[in-house]
């Protein structure tokens, strides 16, 4: 038997080797360093370190945030180096407006940021397409058939990898297609390169003016000897510059399928006036766009958009979220899944019930992070940011620019301070700021991305939304705003089960 003593002794003595060896191999792995350098001069590691630092300093500087973010340096693999054309790294400023481009077929009947991105644009679609099971199970489906032969749909919705699929889905079913972007941040540009390398007429970029947005939609709708029959809306920017410009061009319309709540509203309005002459399709309001798109989309995605534009840490962050719709109630279980402490405003009984079913508290404005979650005008006015704290963060998950009154925020005493990308400061004559981000429009498509396999489902809805109203015998619909039916509905979730 060993005693305690005596195991405490061969103990020490082992550590004690061990920590001498250590000290040797360190000591020889110095010595083999020093071995590589030059020992002509005592200040050669300064003198070499120099040398690297100038050589550094040579390498181009005129780099782009987003170029950086995606690739590690210029002196990259080839892989690597290539895609900073992916990423707008160029210096370039002309508008695309000012800009002749043609894609590898010669046909110029586009408008977009740069055409050499087509590649990386249809990488990202692959991608897309292999999340997107309903809607490629459709095209392979219906193609055969062609059941929008002859439809001539003019689009205005985000322009992105999924709806790079919607568009080809259409097309590869009979349809020819002109589009523009919903939005003047969501733009994919490489995706939108993609789409007219492979014919498409596509007028968007990211970044667009007001002008320029306006304008891109007219370039899509004004072109001579082509007449739009069915309009796919996003927002009802589209509806409603044709319904103002062009109105002997509206009354040819066969239907309208709108996307978005906001979009659902101005329908409604034009219906109520009795000024609706065509019959329109509400994909909004769909069962499964509430219930997967509109909840799980945004789930996902508010975290995204949040993280990629402030760094914030949710956890212990106290949260307003106003709105508890589907959306709101998505923005809801993702910042509480989070650590936030989260409280709801609602004026709709039913939903402010199942706030406080699911434990939410009902708070104002002078929290943290404030989340707008509703399709509405002036939710958040220049009282309520009058009153918000230093730094809070305000952001819209809306689809607009209307819900935050943004517009109240530029006069002479407020200051914008640009941050980085779609991040603003807004700051008051006291020195107080809040953090605005995408100039009050939709956080998600505008600062992040958006989970592809659930917007296939929506993607889904509006292909079938227009074949129903295309091919309706006459007298089917009147010229009214209708819910998608709910079979429909279920066909499609079957599709994706498969």
């Amino acid at each position: 038997m060993i005693s305690e003593g005596s195991r405490d002794l061969v103990n020490m003595r082992l550590l004690s080797k061990s920590f001498f060896l250590f000290l040797t191999i360190m000591f020889l792995t110095l010595v083999f360093s020093l071995s590589l350098v030059p020992t002509s001069h005592p200040f050669s590691l300064q003198i070499q370190f120099a040398d690297q630092k100038q050589e550094f300093n040579k390498r181009p500087t005129k780099i782009s945030r987003r170029s950086l973010s995606r690739s590690i340096s210029q002196s990259s693999t080839d892989s690597y180096g290539s895609a900073a054309s992916y990423t707008d790294s160029s210096d370039d400023e002309t508008s695309p407006r000012d800009k002749q481009q043609k894609n590898s077929k010669g046909n110029a009947d586009f408008c977009i940021k740069n055409i050499k991105q087509a590649d990386f644009g249809r990488r990202e679609i692959e991608i897309a397409e292999q999340e997107m099971p309903a809607l490629m199970a459709l095209r392979k489906r219906a193609q055969g058939e062609k059941p929008l032969a002859g439809a001539k749909i003019v689009g205005c919705t985000h322009i992105t990898a999924q709806t790079a699929v919607l568009m080809e889905t259409l097309s590869a079913l009979g349809a020819q297609c002109r589009w523009a972007a919903c939005n003047i941040y969501s733009t994919q540009n490489e995706v939108a390169a993609a789409l007219a390398e492979g014919g498409f007429s596509v007028f968007a970029w990211k970044g667009e003016s007001e002008d320029d947005f306006w304008w891109c939609i007219d370039r899509c709708v004004n072109v001579e000897g082509w007449q739009p029959n069915m309009i796919l809306d996003d927002g009802g920017d589209l509806t409603h510059w044709i319904y103002k410009k062009y109105p002997s061009m509206f009354k040819k319309i066969k239907g309208i399928v709108e996307e978005s709540v906001t979009g659902v509203h101005r329908l409604y309005q034009l219906s109520k006036a009795g000024k609706l002459c065509v019959p329109a399709m509400n994909v909004n309001d769909s069962v499964t766009k509430q219930k997967f798109d509109n909840l799980y989309c945004c789930r996902e995605s508010i975290l995204d958009g949040l993280k990629r534009t402030t760094d914030v840490m949710f956890g212990g962050k106290q949260v307003v979220v106003c709105g508890y719709g589907e959306v709101g109630k998505g923005c809801c279980a993702a910042l509480k899944a989070m650590g936030s402490i989260v409280y709801v405003t609602e004026i709709d009984p039913i939903c402010a019930l199942q706030a406080c079913f699911q434990g939410f508290s009902f708070a104002f404005i002078s929290l943290l992070l404030y989340v707008v979650s509703v399709g509405n005008k002036n939710v958040v006015v220049r009282e309520y940011m009058d009153r918000m704290k230093n730094g809070c963060i305000v952001c819209n998950m809306g689809h607009s620019n209307t819900e935050i009154d943004v517009a109240s925020l530029r006069t002479p005493e407020l200051t914008w301070e640009r941050v980085r990308s779609q991040v603003d400061h807004v700051i008051w004559p006291d020195g107080k700021r809040i953090v605005l981000l995408a100039e009050g429009r939709l956080l998600n498509l505008s600062c992040s991305t958006v989970p592809t396999f659930v917007l296939s489902i929506t993607a889904t809805t509006q292909a079938l939304a227009l074949i129903e109203l295309y091919n309706a015998p006459e007298g089917r619909y009147k010229q009214d705003v209708y819910l998608l039916p709910k079979k429909m509905g279920m066909i499609r979730m079957h599709s994706h089960s498969k």
